[in-house]
């Protein structure tokens, strides 16, 4: 375990929920939550002032809601981890988060130790959806176009599949007895060749195209 906890931010427009959250998460060796907000734009502000390492946020909130706040946080570069906290299952609501730059969505009835194991998960690096999720926002991406993977070296096949299974740059590396730099090197050239935004599309791609051990 780190010595230093993982910094949590609640963002709910229920206090009711926030409170509940902060309960289970203040019994945690290793998670520290730093602060709360209501909607969006409180939550912007309080990642921006208390740069916590993962934010806990609802989609739907009044004011700004989750999307968009997802896209401020992007823009601002903040570097915290989203880990989206819902009741919403629909395809609108799942895709736009995920291409927003959340590193996970999972459903509020979700068991609290399963959440407390997401939040280490994301804050390690790993895309982590629940399987209802994952299929929502492949039916979205149309039918598979094998055609890109041939562009693909093996070695970045390797990673992809590696990306898939959840891994950080730094167990990838780890795995394939590479430095973490290269890794990050192979990461963007997936990226690139695929046309594809994150790994969290990079995972979901690889599952669809059957780029997987």
């Amino acid at each position: 375990m780190a010595d230093t906890p993982i910094r949590v931010l609640l963002v709910d427009d229920h206090q009711v929920v926030r409170r509940g959250l902060r309960t289970f998460l203040e019994v945690q060796d290793d998670i520290e939550v730093v602060g709360e907000a209501a909607d969006g734009d409180e939550g912007v502000t309080r990642a921006e002032e208390l740069r916590p390492d993962v934010i806990l946020m609802d989609v739907k909130m009044p004011g700004t809601d989750g999307i968009e706040a997802l896209r401020r946080l992007r823009a601002l570069a903040n570097p915290a981890r989203v880990l989206i906290v819902t009741s919403f299952t629909e395809q609108r609501t799942v895709v736009p988060a995920l291409r927003g730059g959340a590193a996970g969505y999972v459903y509020k009835d979700i068991d609290p130790e399963a959440l407390a194991g997401a939040i280490r998960s994301v804050h390690a690096g790993h895309v982590l959806l629940q399987p209802e999720v994952a299929d929502a926002l492949l039916s979205q991406e149309g039918p598979p176009s094998p055609g890109r993977a041939g562009s693909l070296t093996e070695r970045e096949r390797e990673v992809l599949s590696l990306i898939a299974d959840g891994r950080s740059n730094r167990e990838i590396a780890r795995a394939l007895v590479l430095s973490e730099k290269t890794v990050k090197t192979h990461v963007s050239n997936i990226l690139m060749k695929l046309d594809l935004a994150d790994r969290t599309q990079a995972a979901l791609w690889a599952v669809r195209h059957g780029i997987t051990d």
